[in-house]
């Protein structure tokens, strides 16, 4: 899996603030590979196409660059991530390389922005 052109260590190329890409709630089973801390499960809370959110039990320190591994509505995904922010066991991931499975988290993202849509639309209605 090839780093991203142009990282740097900063945000995505390309992207002033992740946090400007809508994020979905998506709940499924995480595995988390550290350099420091092994082989770690977790669980997703949300998501979005520059990164996700995750619970985990041990601490993965900022900064590190981790494997993730889950399996979002469309295939099984392995994307490396940085890990970005920490908030007791809620963990920030940014992603950090262009691959395939990217693809992947987009069709997610779209998928869960639908049924965001319609569940909004129908209780409205």
């Amino acid at each position: 899996m090839e780093p991203l052109k142009g990282y740097t260590g900063g945000w995505l190329e390309g992207i002033s603030d992740a946090r400007h890409k809508p994020r979905f709630k998506l709940a499924v089973d995480l595995r988390v590979t550290s350099r420091t801390c092994g082989q770690l499960s977790g669980r997703t809370l949300d998501i979005s196409e520059v990164g996700l959110a995750a619970l985990l039990k041990i601490e993965v320190p900022l900064g590190e660059c981790v494997k993730l591994e889950f399996t979002p509505p469309f295939g099984p995904v392995a994307v490396y991530a940085m890990v970005r922010q920490r908030n007791a066991f809620r963990y920030g991931f940014e992603f950090v390389e262009a691959n395939s499975d990217l693809e992947i988290i987009r069709a997610t993202c779209r998928s869960l922005e639908m049924e965001q849509f319609l569940k909004k639309a129908t209780e409205a209605g």
